[in-house]
Parts: structure tokens; sequence; C-alpha cells
């Protein structure tokens, strides 16, 4: 049984506290908004699905203590703007993670809607969010098992080694599993897949300094799952490449990502663009493992993407439970409820800690999504058209407005191809069904006046 991060029930979310594992299976009760802000911000839980989940919940949780008297005085659109700027301030909470901002969006978009369609009625705004927020839930489960297949299926169609159908090793950071999404994880999810069709021999996991977020909760989680696995310290990474990668035919490195952007640059926790830099030198697949939600075509590249930089003292201080020598055996224990922080620099010791870095398109070899794995063209580029749908948006955007296409309705029409530019004849179509002019960026529909030379 996979362990479970987000205990959720209509009124009622729970979830598991990641600063108390592996030691500690402790479960905390989100009863507000700002509950679940101070969750994320602390990383009680954290992964980029998981946070998006978390604060859309604690709202629906939220919305649910309120009596039938607060409903029915309040109307639909001031309980929609309520939602809205709950929406706004646990967006804040941790800014790379695009998951977060896409969710509030998409919720933000349908709460409006139905504002604007109940005149004075409140209570189907309510019932709106509480649907679409439980969907996501569910969503995200199914979405991750995609992801799963569709990634460990691609690694042994592209790998060499693997030619003979013998089982591979793979090596992954942080955590990418059902702690981090809602149920079997993203990069978690792959070695999941290949462990369950008997394909995987060992997963190497690394430690993820300075948060250790491998060593506590992806050994957790292997562990748990009974999947054969070893842990190396980030540094010990080339050193595996080199002197294992052979022996133990370590075929890809598997990673997540907090943000994906339109050029194929990946923010992840901090230490996956070393990996994939010693992955590229080693000749050993790289591979990103994230749903849709996370790849952001506003954010033309990772130079665009902003990191987040957390405290000095998470990399100087570390935190664990309390070991002591049995007297008996010998062996060391843990001391069960106890917990210490301890030093492990010299006193007045400056650190830099920034919480993720960007792996450059150029070094990823694809990105696994729940509709399949986008791979690049012969010019270096990534074709999204496979996991996007492009058609022209039955409401334009503002003039100068950028605007992402995905899931559309179906029956919108004309269809567009997805390329650099419209060719003349499509722009021109585009322009006689909308009487304004529109050209596309990639997977980024832009309407204004006139198209911008370059």
């Amino acid at each position: 049984m996979t362990l479970q991060a987000i205990k959720y029930s209509r009124g009622k979310l729970e979830i598991l506290d990641q600063l108390r594992l592996p030691h500690e299976k402790v479960y905390i009760h989100i009863g507000t908004t700002q509950d679940a802000w101070i969750a994320i911000k602390s990383m009680q839980v954290r992964g980029a699905p998981a946070i998006a989940l978390v604060a859309a919940l604690s709202i629906a949780v939220d919305v649910m203590h309120l009596s039938r008297d607060e409903l029915q005085a309040v109307t639909a659109q001031q309980f929609a703007a309520t939602i809205n700027r709950h929406l706004r301030h646990l967006v804040n909470s941790r800014p790379t993670a695009v998951n977060l901002a896409d969710a509030a969006a998409k919720l933000k978009a349908v709460v409006d809607t139905a504002a604007n369609e109940s005149n004075a009625d409140s209570r189907p705004v309510m019932t709106a969010y509480l649907q679409t927020a439980e969907r996501m839930l569910i969503d995200d489960v199914q979405d991750n098992e995609r992801i799963g297949k569709h990634g460990a299926d691609w690694l042994l169609q592209h790998t060499a080694s693997n030619s003979s159908g013998s089982q591979v090793s793979v090596i992954t950071h942080c955590n990418t599993g059902s702690l981090a999404t809602a149920g079997y994880g993203t990069a978690l999810g792959v070695i999941r897949s290949l462990h369950s069709s008997k394909s995987l021999h060992h997963v190497y996991y690394t430690e993820t300094r300075p948060y250790n977020q491998g060593a506590r909760l992806t050994g957790f989680e292997l562990i748990h799952d009974g999947i054969p696995a070893t842990l190396v310290t980030d540094s010990m990474a080339a050193a595996l490449m080199k002197t294992k990668g052979h022996s133990e035919n370590i075929i890809g490195v598997i990673v997540g990502a907090d943000r994906v952007a339109a050029n194929g640059d990946t923010a992840n926790k901090i230490g996956t663009y070393a990996l994939a830099v010693l992955a590229k030198y080693h000749g050993i697949k790289f591979l990103v493992a994230a749903p849709r939600t996370t790849i952001d075509m506003t954010t033309r590249s990772g130079a665009d993407i902003v990191i987040e930089e957390r405290p000095e003292l998470e990399v100087v201080n570390i935190k664990g439970p309390v070991v002591q020598i049995n007297p008996f055996t010998r062996e060391k224990e843990i001391v069960e409820g106890s917990t210490a922080e301890i030093s492990i620099a010299a006193s007045n010791t400056c650190a830099w800690n920034p919480a993720f870095d960007v792996t450059p398109a150029e070094l990823i070899d694809g990105i696994v999504t729940e509709q399949g794995v986008v791979e690049k063209d012969s010019r270096g580029r990534f074709q999204w058209d496979k996991v996007f749908h492009v058609d022209l948006l039955d409401q334009a955007p503002a003039i100068g407005e950028a605007k992402r296409i995905d899931m559309l309705p179906d029956g919108i029409t004309p269809q567009v191809p997805v390329s650099d530019q419209l060719t003349s004849s499509e722009n021109k179509k585009l322009n006689q069904d909308l009487g304004i002019d529109i050209w596309l960026e990639g997977l980024v529909f832009v309407i204004g006046a006139e198209k911008p030379r370059k």
C-alpha cells in the first residue's frame, strides 16, 4: 500500500507532517487557509503537486465551516472575491513551483464563472469550487500513474544497454513520490512502474542537502514499498556513475520539476543541474517527470524563473532524533520522541541557500507527462504538441495579452498547428475570424494590433 500524504474528506483535511519523517508518522489538521500557508512555507508539506492540492483543499475545508446564515449574508460576487483573496495569499507561500499558481488560476476561473451565473446566491459558487478542488485530488493520482508508465516505457525503449532486456538501475534526486503528490508520484512513479514490471534492479537516491528530502523521504518511501535502493550523498553521484554505471546498468537519472519553462529549461530541487551535467558526461539519459500543470508556457526560459532562497540555518544546522548506544547490545538506537538540532558549521558561518536550480533544456533528454514523453526535434527544441492541444479560443484575450493554450473545448475551430509562428495564410484566416492580429509564439497566443518586428 502506497503512503498517503494527504487525507481529505469533505470538511476535513489532514497532511502527513514531513518535517517529522522518517522517524515519526504524524498527521496534522489543516482547518484554515492560514494553516495551509504555514504548512507550505515551513515545508511540512512539499512537492509541487502536493502544495497545490493542499492549498486548494484548505479553502474547501474553510468554506465548509461557514454556516448557512454566513453564506446567505454575502452575494455570489463577494463570496468569489473572498476565495480569490485566499488563493492569492496561498500562491505567495512558495514562488518557484508553478503548480500552485496554475491550480489557483483554474479555481479562480471556476468561481468567477459560477458567481456570474448564480445571481445573488453564493451556494453554487461554493459547490463549483468544492467539486473542482476535489477533482484535482483524484486527477493527480491518475496522472501520476500515467507518468510512471510513460517514463518507464521510454527509458527501456531508449537505452542501448537494455537491448538484452536485463534489469536496469536508476538515480533519483529529492522526493517525488506519494509524499510530494496525491499518490504514486512523478519521478518516483516511473521507478514504481519499473519495479512493478520487474524491470528494476536498483535505485540510487541522493541525500539532497540541505533539507535531506532524499535521505528522509525518498528512502522512507522506497523502504516502505520494498524497492531495492541505496542512499548516496550528493557529492558521490559522479563516482557512482563512473564506478557502477556499467556493472549496475545505470541507464537514467529521473527527477521531478517545480517549473518547466517554454523552452524546456527546468527548475527543480537544488542539485538537479549538477546531476544533469554528470549524466551528460557519462552518457546516461536524463529524464524530467512532471504533470502538464508544471509546464509554464508563459515563462520563456529558466532565466525568468524566480528562485526561492531559504534561511541560512537550514544549511549550517541539522535536526533529527537523538541516537544512543544500547549498553547491552552496543548497537545504536533512536531515542523515541527525542529531537535535537545541532550545528554542523563553525560559528558565524555565512551560507547561501537557494531551494532550486535551473537545468538547461540541452541537458534534458525527455520530459514525461501524463500525455506521453516530450522529446526534441532536429533543432533541439521540445515538441509540446504531443501534450498540448492548440486551438483558437472562443474568447480571445485582450489586446497585447499573451495567453497559454492547452486543453480547450471540443469543436472550436480553426485548429492552429504548433510552429514558431503562423504562416501568412493562417494569420490571415485568424485575422478574418477575430478582426485582430494574432500570432503564435511556441504555445502562447499573442494578441495585438501589429506583430512586433524581430
